[in-house]
């Protein structure tokens, strides 16, 4: 009797043991897969455990082109092909003459038609006389203006071309209070009767203008 109870426990006592190690084994089990390591298993988490790493990106909508755009970009088109010069080139003189216009409070058409008549958009013009770059100056008459830019090397620079001209065009427009005045003082021409360099300028202009009432009337349709 005695002998079949001790047999009895020691099987109890077998299962038991057998009972805890499986117990331990799988919270061995439950540990090494917590985190990452429950994702790299599928099927034994449900996927509402887990919030997605990442969004998926939609396509990247183009940005609208506000009327300022539209109406440099009829400038850029025309002058180019009127002159026969290169959109990205020109692309980037337009909105040098914009931003300098701004700077000095000078109208960027008119800015645009004196580059017309001076030099046709070559940037790297040059006259007999000396006059440089896009808008002609002549650099020993306004060597205060290019100390900041680097000198007289710079009018070759279209970007300063433009800033300097502009500059050269406002002062004229203060001293004499009256346009066609100021561009036949920037031309040189101050006692021509005719104010043929005027009237070229201002026969430009009114091209570019005709361009920028229809860049208004694509944006109210």
């Amino acid at each position: 009797m005695t002998k079949f109870l001790v047999v009895r426990a020691w099987s109890g006592a077998k299962s038991m043991l057998a009972f805890i190690g499986l117990a331990a084994l799988g919270g061995l089990m439950i540990l090494a897969l917590q985190g990452d390591g429950m994702k790299r298993v599928p099927g034994l988490v449900g996927d509402a455990f887990f919030e997605p790493s990442s969004v998926a990106a939609g396509p990247i909508q183009p940005q609208a082109e506000t009327p300022a755009d539209r109406e440099q970009r009829a400038m850029t088109e025309f002058i180019a092909k009127r002159y026969r010069v290169s959109e990205a080139a020109v692309a980037s003189y337009v909105s040098a003459a914009y931003r300098a216009g701004e700077q000095y409070s000078v109208d960027p058409l008119l800015i645009l038609a004196v580059v017309a008549v001076e030099s046709r958009y070559n940037p790297v013009a040059e006259s007999i006389v000396g006059a440089k770059g896009l808008m002609q100056v002549i650099p020993k008459y306004h060597l205060e203006k290019l100390i900041d830019h680097g000198g007289e090397h710079a009018l070759l620079e279209p970007e300063v071309n433009i800033q300097v001209g502009t500059q050269i065009l406002r002062e004229y427009q203060r001293r004499f209070r009256d346009t066609e005045t100021a561009l036949q003082a920037y031309a040189g021409a101050f006692d021509e009767p005719t104010s043929q360099y005027a009237n070229k300028v201002f026969a430009e202009r009114a091209r570019l203008e005709v361009l920028k009432r229809q860049a208004k009337k694509q944006q109210s349709v």
